[in-house]
């Protein structure tokens, strides 16, 4: 789930149309609130579709372990990268210009992805599809704010962050359908192919119906803090992601080094511009606002477990129990209709429990991963009934947490500072899912390899899953404990 960098100024109008919009919901309004929901539809289902996949591709590009853990880890880490400076371009440049920017960038790096020839030019083509979502994404709250009067807003940004909650689940089932689908000979690449069409008739709709508006702030984009910040989180991650298939080396531990040094510099860089009345990327005021700490760690524990899940998931189910790619969608779908049935309950809820529903909503997905380690722990195959159970216990959990969790993180932030915070917290959950990524990953795989005897066999599937599972249900709890020190209730983003 991503939010924008841009929250509480909708900015100048600058498009003839845009009074017409902000002055309630009507059909122009609506058709703009679909393209942006369109378009961060589609950023993160690319960020999950690819889990179902990956068995495939990995046959089909005889990529590695590591490298099926960068196809995920490059996309969302490069998103996370480029949230706050796409955030600050749409500001200064005007929010639907960029949008369609965004878009048709994504569009082109997503025909890109289905044209990779080797595992590397997948990883690279998927850092550059990061990189357009992530000029892309940081223009929807804006965008929504030109479009919605006020009193309709909140039904918006609850829409916004239904959607969110279901594209997490919802990329796995379309992943396999069209992995078992193989239309037209084109196998998993079709999971890329898709975007193209869908993304020309977004364009289409866009030019004609998006609103223009601007910010009335004239801050420089601090380049140099979103490159040292990328290349820090980039230098602490790729030793972890690595250590399956190379082990652990003194290369290992001077990267780290390496990362934690100019993490060092992009913090101590980030204070210096902040007192000379610059906008940084991160300000560290911000960190001092004891909620908002809070909150990001909260954030980190509960993105850092849901991609991993997924993507150790749909391996077990493909490589542990030979279900196709289509049968792994369907055994995941109980995921999505979960989160429909409560997000919901979730948005109506959050003025009045909104630290409550993230509290249970954590237990109750921490909950789902214990009965499903429960009923693979014997290493055969529980058939679908047991898992459709389970995971639709998840689904129940992340329907009440996920589509809230932003409002409720930034309900403590002063309204001055409500869109540098929201980019802080939007560029964290991306890092926090690379971290998830790279570490249950590389756990998992660890596990696979460690404790087969040749060739692994179910038992070594379901033995690794089992490990993932435990320990990410241990940060959901982690999570649901830290929690208990935010705000009780959500306010509106902004």
């Amino acid at each position: 789930m991503t939010a924008s960098q841009s929250l509480p100024d909708e900015g100048t109008p600058t498009s003839a149309a845009t009074p017409a919009l902000i002055s309630g919901a009507g059909a122009g309004a609506g058709a703009a609130l679909l393209v942006v929901l369109f378009g961060s539809f589609m950023d993160l289902l690319d960020a999950t579709i690819i889990t179902v996949a990956a068995p495939a591709i990995a046959q089909d590009l005889d990529a590695g372990d590591a490298q099926i853990q960068w196809m995920m880890a490059a996309y969302v880490l490069s998103l996370g990268a480029g949230l706050i400076t796409g955030g600050r371009l749409g500001d200064q440049y005007g929010r639907k210009r960029l949008f369609m920017i965004g878009l048709a960038g994504f569009m082109l790096t997503s025909a890109l992805c289905a044209l990779a020839a080797d595992p590397y030019m997948l990883i690279g083509m998927r850092a550059a599809q990061g990189l357009t979502a992530g000029v892309m994404v940081p223009q929807v709250f804006g965008i929504i704010r030109a479009s919605f009067a006020p009193a309709e807003r909140a039904r918006a940004f609850g829409a916004y962050g239904a959607v969110q909650g279901l594209a997490s689940v919802a990329g796995p089932l379309l992943g396999g359908l069209l992995v078992d689908g193989d239309l037209f000979g084109l196998g998993w690449r079709t999971i890329f192919w898709v975007n193209v069409p869908v993304s020309i008739l977004a364009l289409v709709i866009g030019a004609k119906v998006l609103p223009e508006s601007r910010s009335t702030s004239t801050a420089r984009l601090d380049l140099l803090g979103a490159l040292l910040a990328a290349a820090g989180i980039l230098l602490l991650l790729l030793p972890i992601i690595q250590t399956e298939s190379r082990g652990w080396t003194w290369n290992s531990s001077a990267l780290v080094a390496a990362g934690v040094i100019v993490v060092s510099i992009f913090l101590a860089y980030e204070r210096r511009l902040t007192a000379r009345g610059h906008e940084p990327v991160l300000d560290p005021a911000l960190l001092r606002i004891r909620a908002f700490a809070i909150g990001l760690s909260v954030s980190v524990l509960f993105f850092g477990g849901l991609g991993p899940f997924f993507l150790t998931l749909s391996i077990y189910l493909q490589n542990g129990t030979d279900r196709t790619a289509w049968e792994t969608g369907l055994v995941i779908l109980p995921y999505a209709l979960g989160s429909i049935i409560t997000s919901g309950l979730g948005v109506a809820l959050a003025a009045r429990a909104g630290k409550a529903l993230l509290i249970a909503g954590s237990l109750t997905i921490a909950a789902s991963q214990l009965i499903l380690w429960g009923i693979i722990r014997d290493g055969g195959d529980p058939g679908y009934p047991l898992l459709a159970l389970a995971l639709l216990v998840g689904g129940l959990g992340l329907g009440l947490a996920a589509p809230i969790l932003v409002n409720v993180v930034l309900a403590g932030i002063p309204g001055r500072n409500a869109g540098a915070a929201g980019g802080v917290l939007s560029t964290v959950n991306q890092i926090g899912g690379a971290i998830g990524i790279a570490v249950l990953g590389t756990v998992f795989f660890t596990a696979v390899t460690g404790s087969a005897t040749g060739t692994p066999g179910p038992a070594d599937y379901g033995h690794a899953l089992g490990i993932v599972l435990v320990v990410s249900a241990a940060l959901y709890v982690v999570a649901a404990l830290v929690t208990l020190a935010l705000p009780k209730t959500a306010g509106e983003p902004g």
